[in-house]
């Protein structure tokens, strides 16, 4: 459904996208999806005084709506918009959002993760940030984990952005680590 919308509205001028995202009558799907099309054609191009009334348009959208659809593709164009700002903010919940019950919303937040991994320059500070809300993650779930043989896709995908963290920062973070996760690494 959400890509569906997605494919519908591509075609539609900023402004349009801007109104869908002002409207509160439109449903959660029809708002995600016109946050998801501003954040791939013009996220990246919007410029100093664009970029602050689209920063608060979309953190009053964050903090008005429920829709965990809508709250993952804010949290990712917030940070495409300001990367150094948002980014220490947005990423843990965007992380949490990989545990939701939705696996469609899981899927969502971990592609929107492996796409800032992927656009980042192996910045240290960010990989900082990713390792260190996994390590409270996992480290909260070590009872749990000392009985995993094999991961599930969830953990698998905690993994594979624990992976990238530690190519960046490198080895000896594996310390840190509980000894339940560096068995399945």
């Amino acid at each position: 459904l959400l890509n569906g919308y997605t494919d519908k509205y591509k075609d539609k001028p900023k402004e349009v996208l801007l109104a869908m995202m002002n409207d509160s009558t439109l449903g959660p799907f029809k708002i995600a999806a016109a946050v998801k099309v501003f954040k791939e054609q013009f996220a990246s191009q919007t410029v100093s005084a664009e970029k602050n009334f689209f920063e608060k348009i979309l953190i009053r959208l964050l903090s008005h709506e429920d829709s965990p659809f809508v709250q993952v593709e804010v949290m990712h164009t917030l940070v495409i918009l300001d990367r150094y700002r948002y980014f220490k903010v947005m990423v843990p919940r965007l992380i949490e959002k990989m545990d939701h019950y939705n696996d469609v919303v899981c899927d969502m937040a971990y592609d929107n993760l492996t796409a800032l991994t992927h656009t980042s320059t192996s910045r240290t500070r960010e990989a900082r940030i990713i390792f260190n809300t996994l390590r409270k993650i996992l480290f909260l779930s070590r009872n749990k984990l000392q009985y995993v043989q094999e991961p599930d896709e969830k953990l698998q995908k905690k993994l594979d952005l624990l992976f990238w963290t530690i190519k960046v920062l490198g080895t000896q973070e594996l310390k840190q680590l509980p000894p339940e996760i560096i068995r399945l690494l």
